[in-house]
């Protein structure tokens, strides 16, 4: 309680350089989110697979070795192996590992969970906070993950329907390939102050393809 009374407001922070990233370690920051765009070949990658019309459920413990602070590579082996005939291919997994070693650099975990999916509706509908420290969060196709700024929705109604906002012009929402970084409730000091957030609803037909990097220990 005393740590709520003393951090600054909270706010979300945004760029389009990569340097916004670090602002997640700023106390009263609770999303840091690059405004990136995807290269051409990894979009048409991203296209291609989802064209394919199949489910994705790819889920992998990361480890990362404490003297380079990066994943160990192996890890990544056989990557969507059966797509490695799709152009861009190899771009793609360069661009995904890229977001796990610049995660494992910032944070320094032992192990990161990393998850892959393709979506065709939200999987978390409702305003909610994670229980975890930090998430990495970025939809590579289709919607973003929506948030509110602090004050918009009561903490205490979370998850309560009819307590989210109806006006549009309330709710943030990112882009495909833009890369957020959200506090949860679990990062050190930040109880109570974890990014108000929900995934969005895809359009009929829309497909996303969502990667989500954890700090696990």
């Amino acid at each position: 309680m005393l740590a709520e009374l003393l951090r600054a407001p909270l706010r979300q922070v945004a760029s389009e350089q990569i340097d916004v990233l670090g602002d997640i370690f700023l106390d009263e920051v609770n999303l840091a989110l690059w405004q990136r765009q995807l290269p051409v070949q990894i979009s048409d990658f991203v296209e291609a697979l989802l064209a394919q019309g199949e489910p994705l459920a790819y889920t992998r413990q990361l480890a990362v070795n404490p003297h380079s602070t990066e994943i160990v590579a192996s890890d990544l082996n056989g990557l969507l192996e059966r797509y490695c005939d799709l152009p861009g291919h190899a771009a793609f997994v360069c661009d995904l590992t890229w977001l796990a070693n610049a995660y494992a650099c910032l944070f320094s975990p032992k192990r990161i969970g990393l998850r892959l999916r393709i979506l065709d509706k939200a999987m978390c509908p409702r305003f909610h906070v994670d229980h975890v420290p930090v998430r990495l969060i970025t939809s590579y196709a289709g919607c973003g993950t929506q948030w509110l700024a602090e004050g918009v929705m009561a903490r205490r109604q979370l998850g309560q329907a009819h307590a989210e906002p109806t006006d549009a012009r309330l709710i943030q929402q990112a882009l495909a390939g833009q890369v957020l970084l959200a506090k949860g409730e679990k990062w050190a000091g930040n109880e109570g102050a974890g990014l108000i957030h929900r995934s969005p609803q895809p359009a009929a037909g829309e497909r996303r393809l969502l990667l989500t990097l954890d700090w696990l220990a």
